[in-house]
């Protein structure tokens, strides 16, 4: 374990001083020791090479405390609610008393007091693997969330939307932690809302943990919107998913300051197949970081990675996907790709795809561009009488959308566009 020297993190260990005795004590514990044991990531760390969070977080933000304040929270589409505020699980803005059979919710720190042996388990297990320090730092300080668990067989027809937002006034650091588990067939659909209603740069780590049992399947959207210059967010996906198990992902992003998106997927069941795609819509000087790990551990496993950067202004976008096939994986079929769009001379985009392959049977692919929007398809519409802006809009909108392709489900598609199409809407008024 290294001495933490730096002022921040010196500061991050009286937050943990605060949180140790606050539910799973050894869980909190084993979580610190591997946060100790590297510290906050700068440059030199490989998997944080284009996002130096040890600079930006140079001054932890205070720890953020329980706000009774009443909310009015718009709905984007007809789901089921569950709101983390400030760092604290709000029984009162979610949909408690409306859950439906094979559904059990709870707040986080109602199961850590409890110490349910499944949750637990799930918890103590998600991490492993990861090896990440800002990951680590959410578990050892976790202050509260939501624990969604579904039932074998279950069909969930609405949507179960899990929010996480701040709303103090004043500069504040939240770490949230979401655990949903679906039991073997279960179906459902996951919304997860990370935002901020203040113009405080807020500080904010969370982490979302899906366990998918043999044959499960889930479609999940995550919208990371709002932010101010100099907030710092860091939403982390870890998914492990059994025998047969599906999971089919969307993400967009958009907002202001450090946004730091990692993804944690490992296929430990054979035939278990995951979609992950997503949308950055940059502007202004926002700094977009993806990162994705595809872990294929067992054979017949199917990936999918898609993702697409928009970047206006001075904004910058980062792509690491690393697909990693273990030995005995055979028959492993993964296909990667990013692609950026910079609609500014300032705008910068950072591709880092790699494969990792030790077995002899599988086919596996990533690639990666970037570029300016085709001139010769703007000359063919402003031809025809478009402004440019509006013919540049057109085709912007066609190259994210193109990235939603794969979701089922026309309620999320509709909101998705919706949000790229009030983007654009933004860019062609100014």
């Amino acid at each position: 374990m290294i001495k933490l020297a730096s002022e921040a993190e010196a500061t991050l260990s009286s937050f943990y001083e605060e949180m140790r005795d606050k539910g799973a004590p050894r869980l909190r514990a084993a979580a610190w020791a591997a946060f100790s044991e590297f510290g906050l990531p700068n440059r030199r760390v490989e998997s944080w090479h284009y996002t130096d969070l040890k600079t930006a977080m140079s001054r932890p933000a205070p720890l953020a405390t329980a706000s009774r304040a009443a909310l009015s929270l718009p709905r984007a589409h007809d789901s089921l609610r569950f709101v983390t505020l400030d760092g604290v699980f709000r029984p009162d803005l979610s949909d408690i008393a409306r859950l439906p059979e094979g559904v059990v919710v709870q707040s986080l720190r109602d199961a850590l007091a409890q110490g349910e042996p499944h949750v637990m388990s799930a918890l103590a297990s998600a991490d492993s693997g990861a090896q990440d320090s800002v990951l680590a730092l959410n578990a050892a300080l976790m202050q509260d969330g939501v624990v969604v668990q579904i039932a074998p067989g279950a069909r969930i027809e609405r949507a179960i939307e899990l929010v996480a937002t701040t709303s103090a006034e004043a500069e504040q650091s939240t770490y949230t932690r979401a655990l949903v588990t679906l039991g073997e067939g279960a179906h459902a659909s996951l919304v997860e809302t990370l935002s901020a209603l203040s113009a405080a740069p807020a500080q904010d780590n969370s982490a979302l943990l899906l366990r998918l049992a043999p044959n499960a399947r889930v479609e999940l959207v995550t919208h990371l919107s709002g932010g101010v210059d100099h907030s710092i967010r860091v939403a982390s996906l870890l998914a492990h998913l059994d025998v047969g198990a599906m999971i089919n992902s969307f993400a967009l992003v958009e907002g202001e300051g450090l946004n730091r998106r990692q993804i944690f997927v490992r296929l430990d069941g054979e035939g278990a197949s995951a979609a992950f795609n997503g949308a950055t819509l940059g502007r202004g000087r926002l700094h977009a970081d993806t990162t994705l790990i595809v872990d294929h551990a067992k054979p017949s496993g199917q990936s999918r990675e898609c993702f697409r950067n928009i970047l206006d202004d001075q904004s910058v976008g980062v792509f690491q996907g690393k697909v990693i096939v273990r030995p005995g994986a055979q028959k492993t079929d993964g296909v990667m790709q990013s692609k950026a769009l910079l609609l500014s001379d300032q705008a910068t985009m950072n591709n880092k795809p790699e494969l990792e392959i030790f077995a002899d049977d599988v086919q596996c692919g990533h690639g990666a561009t970037c570029g300016r929007l085709d001139k010769d398809q703007l000359f063919y519409l402003t031809a025809r009488g478009l402004p440019r802006r509006e013919a540049e809009a057109l085709l912007i909108e066609g190259f994210a959308n193109e990235a939603m392709e794969p979701l089922q489900d026309e309620q999320f598609k509709a909101f998705l566009s919706d949000r790229v199409s009030a983007w654009l809407s933004r860019r062609i008024s100014r």
